[in-house]
Formats: structure tokens, C-alpha cells, sequence
């Protein structure tokens, strides 16, 4: 597509999440476990088979990288005026 319409982009991605109540020393924890399997060759392996891109990423990371597409994808959605059905 971004050969025909410069600019183009269309993404997916996955994530966890916790609740912002959830105590630092757990969120902590769970990113440790989570970023030790997407770096196991054999999780890894799976992972980019089935077209994925493993970005093991701190907590503080993973809370910016979600405000950046927040802010990038709100702007397509007023640009657009896109409305709640």
C-alpha cells in the first residue's frame, strides 16, 4: 500500500497491561517474565513465524510507546471525523 499512497501505515500490535493500582514490585515482575520469554529462542522463533515483531521493552516503555499511538491515532481519527457508531 505505502508504494501507492506515500505515508500509508496500518499496524497491530499486542500488549499486557495491569491496572494503575497494581504495585510497582508486580509490575516489575511480570515485565521480567514476559520480556525473558519474548527473548527465548523458541517463543521468538514462534513469534516471527507467525509475522510478529517481539519488542521487549521496559514498563515506562511500554506507557510511552502506548501515549505515542494514542496521540498519532487520535489524530487520523478527527482528521477523518470518525464517530462512535
Amino acid at each position: 500500500m505505502a508504494e501507492f499512497l506515500p505515508g500509508y501505515e496500518a499496524t497491530a500490535w499486542f500488549g499486557i497491561g495491569a491496572p494503575k493500582t497494581t504495585p510497582t514490585e508486580i509490575v516489575e515482575k511480570l515485565n521480567k517474565a514476559i520480556n525473558a520469554g519474548l527473548v527465548d529462542p523458541q517463543l521468538k522463533a514462534r513469534l516471527v513465524d507467525l509475522g510478529g515483531v517481539p519488542a521487549p521493552m521496559s514498563a515506562a516503555e511500554f506507557g510511552n510507546f502506548i501515549a505515542s499511538e494514542t496521540a498519532k491515532w487520535s489524530k487520523v481519527i478527527k482528521f477523518a471525523n470518525v464517530k462512535p457508531a
